[in-house]
């Protein structure tokens, strides 16, 4: 059978041989092969870091529950020292209460009826006294010894005889059985004033203790 080329060649396509045909399915195959391997290699990369994120982000919610934590801890640790300063102050006021509590009922179990009290005040002082010295007996030192005063401020009708009751509960408070004991002096002191645009005669009377009362 004898192939007539009319085209002179250019119609009939050449025969194709194998080495051709796996040439060019190498060529088509090995870029697509290359291109699952980068788009695994991108997925697993993208899969890791997001890992990591999510780590990085638990172990930053465990320093900040950490931060917290210490932050509480300081916040509880500064309102234990505020709480034992109170507790501390509350001691101290109410030892400082037990302790004025029976002066003031003497004061108003004798307290004048001609007259009204108007204010009264504790002011504390100090003087220095000499005592021995603890690990050292017969050496003297100078110490600090507090002196207590109560002012006491009254006042009265100047119509009546105000100056005789202040007296009267100036002889009461000296011979009181609480108070003498432990009274160095009395003083009283005496001028006019006004108390709700009234006349009135105001007295000012200080019950000095003895140090260390």
């Amino acid at each position: 059978m004898f192939t007539i080329d009319l085209l002179k060649g250019q119609g009939i396509p050449a025969k194709s041989r194998p080495e051709g045909i796996a040439i060019a399915a190498a060529t088509l195959v090995v870029p697509l092969l290359i291109a699952v391997l980068m788009f695994g290699l991108y997925l697993r990369n993208k899969i890791i870091i997001a890992i990591k994120k999510q780590t990085i982000v638990n172990y930053e919610k465990k320093i900040d529950g950490l931060a917290d934590a210490v932050e509480l801890h300081k916040s509880f640790e500064n309102e234990k020292k505020a709480i034992n300063s109170c507790l501390s102050e509350v001691s101290n006021s109410l030892s400082r209460h037990t302790q004025w509590s029976p002066v003031l009922t003497t004061l108003v179990k004798n307290m004048p009826d001609s007259v009204v009290l108007t204010d009264l005040e504790v002011k504390l002082s100090s003087v220095k006294r000499k005592v021995p010295k603890k690990d050292e007996p017969t050496k003297m030192i100078d110490i600090s010894v507090p002196v207590r005063t109560l002012q006491i401020n009254v006042c009265g009708d100047p119509q009546s005889d105000c100056d005789k009751a202040v007296r009267d509960f100036r002889e009461r408070l000296r011979s009181s059985t609480l108070l003498a004991p432990k009274l160095e002096n009395i003083r009283v002191s005496q001028r006019f004033d006004t108390l709700e645009n009234r006349d009135v005669v105001s007295y000012q009377i200080e019950c000095m203790f003895k140090p260390g009362m």
